[in-house]
């Protein structure tokens, strides 16, 4: 997308109280102070990022003080330039990114993992057969340039597939659809939606993070000086969007006003597919399973960061004696905001 839309929720008006003679005066409205704050998701507008909408269109970063400059991601933004740049103040990441800050030793950290399972998919037709990952053998397999080196080699090794099988994948669906043999990538919340449409029945979806890939995904970047600069601040956003999850995955009129937002920005997404998602994510337990359920939304925990880097370093995809304790911070999660 180019020229990303900014969302900001600008402050209400109040009228004070005041005696006879200031009463000229108190009739003026004043505008409440807030703190102006960036943040760019990893992609186009959509159900995925309902919780910061939720919290646009709901006031809650408003009640929090907090003015936010919501920004959409797309296919080419480089929204880890921007951070790394300045341009923006906090990013949509993931825990693979976090090591590789880590290992560029650039100055980000993550502070929240709103996904607590990596929503990405393999695709098989239905009626395939393909239905669990050790089924892979032999298939074409169509998964991108990103996906080659985060997930990939995890399964490779498990399922002991092998390079040979995989073609480029374009975020185009067309080549899949042609042939039965193939399975593609995608994420859990959309491309089994389109295809399903394409094809008249649904298809065959395996979760990546069933097959133990423990990444977390749609997390929060942001810079270490602003976090310890201005904590207080940092909190507050950070509080405010679990808020907004919270609100927003229990749908209902409530959430009208952020998929409206979300429309607005991407008016690919039509009413039905914000509620597939929307059912999707819960049904998996894409942002409430596992230390989230005891520790609330976004919650992140020192085993889990281990236990992902260790998957990445023994499939050589990150070096051993890096401080995976420096890739991210506690500080700002666990606290139970959204527990059930």
């Amino acid at each position: 997308m180019t020229g990303a839309w900014r969302i900001s929720r600008r402050a209400a008006l109040g009228l004070g109280v005041a005696g006879p003679l200031l009463a000229p005066l108190a009739r003026r409205p004043r505008a409440q102070t807030l703190d102006r704050l960036s943040f760019n998701t990893d992609w186009r507008a959509q159900a995925e990022h309902g919780g910061y909408y939720q919290a646009v269109a709901a006031g809650i970063y408003r009640k929090y003080g907090i003015d936010c400059d919501l920004r959409p991601g797309g296919p080419s933004l480089n929204i880890s330039q921007l951070l790394l740049a300045g341009r923006v103040d906090m990013i949509m990441s993931n825990s693979y990114e976090a090591f590789t800050y880590l290992r560029e030793k650039a100055p980000f950290y993550t502070i929240a993992a709103i996904f607590q399972k990596d929503p990405q998919v393999l695709i098989a037709h239905p009626g395939s057969g393909v239905t669990s990952f050790d089924k892979l053998k032999g298939h074409t397999l169509l998964i991108g340039n990103g996906g080659r080196i985060t997930y990939w080699p995890y399964l490779r090794k498990k399922y002991g597939l092998s390079d040979s099988q995989l073609r480029p994948y374009n975020f185009n669906s067309a080549p899949f659809l042609a042939d039965p043999n193939a399975v593609q990538q995608g994420f859990l919340s959309s491309e089994p939606y389109s295809i399903a449409k394409a094809l008249g029945k649904p298809p065959e979806v395996m979760l990546i993070a069933d097959a133990g890939f423990g990444a977390y995904q749609e997390t929060i970047a942001v810079s270490r000086k602003l976090a310890m600069e201005k904590k207080d601040l940092i909190q507050r956003f950070v509080d405010a969007t679990l808020e907004g999850w919270t609100q927003y995955l229990k749908g209902g009129p409530e959430i009208e006003a952020a998929n409206a937002l979300i429309r607005r920005d991407n008016p690919d997404q039509t009413g039905d597919r914000i509620r597939y998602a929307i059912k999707v994510m819960n049904e998996r337990g894409i942002v409430l399973s596992g230390d989230a359920l005891r520790s609330g939304i976004g919650a992140m925990s020192d085993r889990r960061w281990q236990d992902f880097y260790a998957q990445m370093v023994d499939v050589e995809v990150f070096p051993k004696g890096l401080d995976v304790r420096q890739a991210y911070t506690l500080d700002f999660v666990n606290k139970g905001i959204g527990k059930p």
